[in-house]
């Protein structure tokens, strides 16, 4: 059965999605009509599709759901939060500065800033490998990756959704298409991983690539970004606050250590409206 649906196309630094609106009627998104909506030749085109429904529990505002473009739900989406705090206020549904939403990952508390940014609580990074999950014997700093025939070594943590993150010298050069889907689907991630490429320019900035799993690589991770910052800070390499440099633009970390949340600040922007039919 064919529907026609309202969506809003937003972009966090070039992270692009199509945001709906569930709050008043359930909307059935199969991932065959998620991969349509998705594809940008046959479709509206987006990294990502945010869904945006009642709240499931009594002390947040809002259930929020996201889908990459091959249909996949997954747990957290850093850009993707901002521009559901900017969808709600816009769209009336709410008219708070700072929201509380409820995720597959648990609860995030996205506030629209005076300057029009957007901060976001992205909750506590989860270092424990079966927390990410990662296979390993026991936490450790950094672990070794056997990709396509080469040792890596990266950071392995959980921002909501799990991210391996490496040091490269130059980002530009770094093999993010080639090796990102063979970390993406590497079999000591059995939920697949988002893959981080991070260089260092001084201890409170970064230049940062993320291959994004569902997603290819996108111009910009929000929860990459926290993961990136998190890493850097927790090995010593890096002071909060962080300024993350993306191919979109750029974004801040503050982190003030081990148990305690990561909080992000960017923009969110609206492209346009339309309508789709399913």
């Amino acid at each position: 059965m064919s529907a026609r649906v309202q969506f809003t196309k937003m972009h966090g630094l070039g992270n692009d999605f199509v945001v709906i609106d569930a709050t008043r009627r359930a909307i059935d998104l199969d991932a065959a009509r998620l991969r349509r909506l998705a594809d940008r030749r046959f479709g509206v085109g987006c990294d990502q599709v945010l869904v945006v429904e009642p709240p499931r529990s009594t002390d947040t505002d809002f259930y929020y759901r996201i889908f990459n473009a091959d249909g996949g739900e997954v747990e957290s989406c850093g850009n993707g939060a901002r521009c559901f705090a900017r969808f709600v206020r816009d769209k009336g549904l709410s008219a708070k500065r700072e929201i509380r939403v409820g995720t597959a990952a648990g609860t995030i508390a996205p506030r629209i800033r005076d300057d029009g940014l957007v901060s976001v609580d992205m909750g506590t990074p989860q270092f424990e490998p079966a927390r990410i999950p990662f296979i390993a014997p026991a936490r450790a700093p950094s672990y070794a990756l056997e990709v396509g025939g080469r040792v890596r070594t990266i950071f392995a943590l959980s921002m909501g959704n799990p991210h391996a993150t490496q040091l490269v010298a130059d980002i530009d050069a770094a093999p993010v298409a080639a090796e990102g889907p063979l970390i993406e689907r590497h079999e000591r991630f059995p939920r697949r991983v988002n893959a981080g490429y991070m260089q260092i320019l001084d201890r409170h900035a970064i230049r940062l690539r993320v291959y994004e799993r569902g997603a290819g690589e996108t111009l910009a991770c929000g929860t990459g970004a926290c993961a990136a910052a998190a890493a850097g800070i927790a090995a010593g390499l890096l002071d909060s606050p962080v300024r993350v440099a993306t191919r979109g633009g750029e974004l801040e970390i503050e982190w003030a250590g081990e148990g305690r949340p990561v909080t992000m600040t960017g923009p969110a922007c609206t492209v346009f409206e339309g309508e789709v039919e399913l």
